[in-house]
C-alpha cells in the first residue's frame, strides 16, 4: 500500500519528468526522486533522448551514496530491464542497493511490461505501485498509445467563436483567438512530434507551422495533398524545419516531385482512396518513423475525417469570445463532412483560460 508520503513524490517525479517534454521522444517523459528519512537527497529526469534515464541521473545526484541502501528511491514509469542505448535501470537499482521503490505505471514497451518490476521483486526490493497511476499514464499517453495500438497519439486544435465558427463566410480565419492561446499552440506544437495539415490549408493560410512564440524544437510538418496543389512557394516548404508530404500514388513521376525533393521535402506516396488520402495508412507510416504524437491543425475539413475514420484520441478546442453570425463557417460542418451516425462522446478536462480564451481539452470516448 503507498505510504502518506508517496503521492507527494511522485507529484515530484511528473513535475521533474515534465521538464523533458519534446526533447525525449520516442522516449518517454521520466522523473525520478530519492528520499532518505523524509528528505529528498537526489533527483533527476530523462532529458534527452538517447541520454541517461532518470533513475541513473537521479542516483547520480545524490552526494552521500552511503545513504541509499536505506533509501525509497520514486519513479512514475517502470524502471527499464533491458538494454537500449543505456543499461537497464532495474540494474543499478538492485546494484545500490535501494530497499523500496515506488512506481507510478507500468511500462507498455514490449521489452519492459512488468519485467523491471519482477527483476525489482526478485531481488528482495520492495516495490509500490500505482501511485498517481492516472496521472503518470497522461503525462505519457503518447507513448502508451504508440505501444498499445501501434500508431501515434492524434489530436485535433481548432479555433472557433462562442457560436461555433473557425471562420467568416469570406474564409477568413487567422486570429480568432489572443495572443496567449497562441502561443500556447506554439506550446503544444513543440512538445508533439509532428503536425498534420492540408494543403486546402496551406493555400488559404500558408502556415509555416513552427515554434516561435516560445522556446522549443519544431515539431516534423506533414502536408496531406493527394493532388500536389500546394504551391512550392508556400513556406511549409522551406528549410526551419523536416516536412513530409504524404500524395497519391498517381502523382508518381510528376515533375513536382523532383522540385519538392530538390527542397528537402520527403515525398511519401500513399494509395488513393475515393477523393481522398488513407489516413490510417499516413499514421502507419509516421508511426514507423517513431513518431509518438500527431498534431492535426488543417482546419474542420481534416478534423472532421479524422473524427469519422475513429483515429482521433483527443481535442484542443480555443473558445474566443466572439461571434460571427449565421454565415460563418462550422467546425465541424464543412462542404459536405459529415461525422459519424449518432453523437460523437467527449470526456473533459478542466477548462483553462489563454486570456480572454478558453481551452477545452477533451478525450473522445471510443
Amino acid at each position: 500500500m503507498p505510504k502518506s508520503d508517496d503521492v507527494f513524490y511522485m507529484r515530484r517525479c511528473l513535475a521533474l519528468a515534465l521538464q523533458g517534454a519534446g526533447s525525449v521522444s520516442p522516449n518517454p517523459m521520466v522523473g525520478s526522486v530519492i528520499v532518505y528519512n523524509g528528505e529528498i537527497i537526489g533527483e533527476g529526469f530523462h532529458q534527452k533522448f538517447g541520454g541517461p534515464h532518470a533513475e541513473v541521473n537521479a542516483v547520480a545526484s545524490v552526494s552521500n551514496q552511503a545513504l541509499l541502501p536505506h533509501s525509497t528511491l520514486y519513479v512514475n514509469l517502470e524502471p527499464c530491464s533491458h538494454f537500449g542505448k543505456t543499461p537497464p535501470c532495474s540494474d543499478l537499482i538492485i546494484e545500490k542497493g535501494i530497499p523500496r521503490v515506488v512506481i507510478g505505471c507500468r511500462d507498455p514497451h514490449v521489452a519492459v511490461a512488468g519485467k523491471g518490476t519482477e527483476k525489482l521483486i526478485a531481488a528482495g526490493i520492495e516495490v509500490t505501485e500505482g501511485v498517481l497511476e492516472a496521472e503518470c499514464k497522461k503525462l505519457n499517453e503518447a507513448f502508451i498509445t504508440t505501444h498499445t495500438a501501434a500508431m501515434p497519439l492524434v489530436a485535433l486544435k481548432l479555433a472557433e467563436t462562442l457560436d461555433g465558427k473557425i471562420a467568416t463566410s469570406q474564409g477568413a480565419s487567422q486570429w480568432i483567438t489572443s495572443e496567449p492561446a497562441r502561443r500556447e499552440v506554439h506550446r503544444l506544437r513543440s512538445i508533439y512530434d509532428a503536425v498534420i495539415i492540408s494543403e486546402a490549408t496551406i493555400r488559404a493560410d500558408d502556415a509555416l507551422l513552427t515554434v516561435r512564440h516560445c522556446s522549443g524544437r519544431n515539431p516534423l510538418r506533414v502536408v496531406l495533398d493527394r493532388q500536389l496543389k500546394a504551391p512550392l512557394t508556400a513556406k511549409i516548404f522551406g528549410s526551419e524545419a523536416e516536412t513530409i508530404l504524404f500524395t497519391s500514388s498517381l502523382s508518381s513521376g510528376l515533375p513536382k516531385v523532383d522540385q519538392l525533393r530538390q527542397r528537402g521535402v520527403t515525398v511519401i506516396f500513399v494509395n488513393e482512396r475515393a477523393e481522398k488520402l488513407d489516413l490510417r495508412q499516413v499514421l502507419l507510416e509516421l508511426h514507423k518513423r517513431n513518431i509518438l504524437s500527431v498534431m492535426v491543425e488543417g482546419g474542420s475539413s481534416l478534423s472532421a475525417s479524422f473524427i469519422r475514420e475513429k483515429l482521433a484520441d483527443k481535442i484542443y478546442m480555443f473558445l474566443a469570445p466572439k461571434l460571427f453570425g449565421g454565415d460563418g463557417l462550422s467546425a465541424f460542418a464543412p462542404l459536405g463532412i459529415t461525422l459519424p451516425a449518432g453523437a460523437v462522446n467527449l470526456q473533459f478536462e478542466a477548462p483553462r483560460f489563454f486570456g480572454n480564451d478558453l481551452l477545452l481539452e477533451a478525450y473522445l470516448v471510443k
